[in-house]
């Protein structure tokens, strides 16, 4: 049975206070969806300042300015968890020791009509943008995050299709924004939404699975082949990175042979190899890591396992 603080009437006698009001479910969904987007502002500049740690020459301004806007974000969606939780009627009493705070402090400190005004207003945080042009002119070395990667391979099969983007949102039974949210790295797509895409453009849904997969950061569904699922994925970001040809990819120290060795077999080649094709395609050598040693194990074991 749930308890209620008590006031005393004008007699002395204890009266119980009254309740708060409950808030209808449209403060919950809004208050959900704000922290599913506050989340995903959180991993853009996770992202960003990740890229920023890795260069050597990064200035400390810049740093700082990542690790700021990420404790702004934490603390808004610390506020709309508060609120969420006040708008399902549960007691704020079950965060208080979690935001080693009071029940009372959090009620005050987070009213929801005012976390909900600033909600409302605030500006999300644009993901970095680099076209390959700038990066070749500045002589900079860019990397695009696994959530960059996918949304490029979307917009290029988007665009190479002649799909309208109105028609993907009906397809997918979403509005355009979300389409539009998508296709700019801005909302991480459902695998449904990935393969309602690749579907509509004709392209192989198991060809986007590894970029989706490491973006969505869950286990590589094909366990089976370690080697296969590697050259899947090395070939995703070559089309993400636009099918250059071999001549661009070529210029990074990597030789034509080991160019197709890699994207194409046989065997797994050695891991500088697949660092610099990671880098040439502009993406994060981290994640081709993993993928690289479960692929070069089943390799050395198909190798030694006698027929």
């Amino acid at each position: 049975m749930s308890t209620r603080s008590t006031v005393q009437t004008a007699d002395g006698s204890p009266r119980p206070s009254r309740p708060a009001s409950p808030a209808g479910p449209t403060r919950v969904t809004r208050m959900t969806e704000a922290v599913r987007d506050l989340a995903e502002d959180c991993t853009m500049v996770s992202g960003d300042l990740l890229l920023s740690a890795d260069r050597a020459a990064t200035p400390n301004t810049e740093l700082l300015q990542h690790l700021i806007t990420l404790r702004s974000l934490t603390n808004e969606a610390i506020a709309a968890v508060v609120v969420r939780q006040r708008a399902q009627g549960k007691p704020l009493a079950d965060l208080a020791p979690i935001a080693e705070l009071t029940a009372d402090c959090l009620r005050k400190k987070f009213d929801p009509l005012s976390v909900e005004s600033s909600l409302a207003t605030r500006r999300r945080p644009k993901p970095a943008q680099a076209a390959h042009d700038t990066a070749a002119a500045t002589g900079a070395l860019i990397l695009y995050r696994p959530s960059q990667r996918l949304a490029c391979a979307l917009t290029r099969m988007k665009n190479g299709s002649g799909r309208r983007q109105r028609e993907l949102a009906e397809r997918m039974a979403v509005d355009e924004s979300y389409v539009s949210r998508m296709l700019s790295g801005q909302r991480a797509p459902s695998w449904r939404h990935v393969k309602v895409i690749c579907d509509a453009c004709g392209i192989d849904p198991e060809l986007m699975k590894p970029l989706w997969e490491a973006d969505a950061n869950v286990q590589p569904s094909n366990s089976d082949d370690p080697v296969r699922y590697l050259q899947t994925y090395l070939r995703a970001l070559h089309y993400a990175f636009g099918s250059p040809a071999p001549e661009t990819i070529t210029q990074h120290s990597i030789s034509p042979d080991d160019l197709h060795h890699a994207l194409n077999g046989p065997g797994v080649p050695d891991w500088p190899v697949i660092h610099r094709l990671a880098l040439a395609l502009q993406s994060l050598p981290n994640i081709a890591r993993p993928l690289w040693r479960r692929a070069r194990s089943a390799a050395e074991e198909d190798t030694t396992t006698p027929s």
